[in-house]
């Protein structure tokens, strides 16, 4: 015989409140910092002939700033 307790489902986790704006500014910084360096190793990929190099510091330096966006714009 079974306990009816063994059965039911862990309550959800409660959802955290929205982050304060100085952490939200503060990642958005770390953000447009890395961002800033992938694009310079995007320019100086692309500089030195390295094409394939530098197609994906591109897409790593938007992917950035774009996380860095929502991180300030969402919270």
């Amino acid at each position: 015989m079974t306990d009816q307790r063994e059965h039911q489902a862990a309550p959800p986790p409660d959802q955290p409140g929205p982050r304060p704006l100085v952490e939200r500014v503060g990642l958005a910084a770390i953000a447009a910092a890395c961002a800033t360096l992938f694009g310079g190793l995007a320019a100086f990929s692309l500089a030195s002939g390295e094409p394939f190099l530098a197609i994906m510091a591109g897409i790593g330096a938007i992917m950035t700033a774009w996380v860095g966006l929502l991180t300030l714009v969402r919270g």
